[in-house]
């Protein structure tokens, strides 16, 4: 139930849920308090313009972007003891698959750095990711090995399949590595995840060596000022990817 508590709050706090949830509460309230009311409203929809501005979308994003990308040298030999993979989310029920669950695009983006990671170090592989409302589907873990095995013929050492977030990824994970002194890992997750991640594998007592793949952040300069102003969906996705990793760590300062 806790779950389903913080995703129904999560979807309140950010975009465009938290616009609208403005929007409306200054409709109520405008006909008693007639400047509280209009100033939510207008409020609401500035915020929403901005969030879906790339200009403050990538700019946003950039703040918890901050972990280089590894380079080749840091990779042979191998810095680290093992290969840890954060799962992503699933597609359920795809029916080009014959309504199987499989890894999204999330998952994929990083199933991919994994294999690369591999082919370069040759390095055991842990993939951790659980079930977050349904027990009977399969973890993400078991989907992700699946497609490493069946897609990019790589082996999966250990399987983690009971955590529900990104601190019991890190907990689980220090359950099963920790036993066969495994403490030094070269961790996977997206650029933007990155900074909570690391500190929750921290918090438990792995070494990290950051592995970021699939930056949202573009030093592509070439957009005019004007058009990177204009709202797009996209825009909106990236800031609310950043809101999600705001909360996210406000919410481990707290709860952990």
């Amino acid at each position: 139930m806790d779950i389903i508590l913080i995703k129904f709050i999560e979807i309140l706090l950010l975009p465009p849920g938290l616009m609208i949830v403005m929007l409306v509460a200054g409709w109520l309230l405008a006909g008693r308090f007639r400047i509280l009311g209009r100033f939510l409203m207008f409020a609401g929809v500035a915020l929403l313009w901005l969030a879906s501005t790339p200009l403050v979308a990538d700019w946003a994003i950039g703040l918890l972007e901050d972990t280089p990308a590894l380079k080749p040298q840091e990779l042979m030999p191998p810095r680290a003891q093992a290969i840890v993979l954060m799962g992503g989310g699933r597609n359920t029920a795809a029916p080009e698959y014959a309504h199987r669950d499989v890894p999204n695009r999330y998952a994929l983006e990083r199933i991919r750095y994994t294999a690369h990671l591999y082919r370069h170090t040759g390095l055991p592989i842990l993939v951790t990711g659980g079930r977050v409302f349904d027990d009977s589907r399969p973890s993400e873990a078991e989907l992700i090995r699946d497609v490493l095995h069946d897609d990019y013929r790589i082996p999966v050492q250990w399987l983690e399949t009971d955590s529900r977030n990104s601190r019991e990824n890190a907990e689980y994970s220090r359950r099963l590595l920790a036993p066969l002194g495994i403490d030094r890992i070269y961790l996977v997750t997206h650029a933007y995840h990155m900074p909570r991640s690391r500190r929750a594998f921290e918090a438990v007592g792995f070494t990290v060596i950051p592995a970021p793949t699939a930056y949202l952040h573009s030093n592509d300069q070439d957009l005019p000022l004007g058009l990177r102003l204009l709202p797009g969906i996209e825009a909106l996705r990236v800031s609310t990817v950043f809101m999600h990793e705001v909360l996210g760590m406000v919410w481990y300062a707290v709860r952990y």
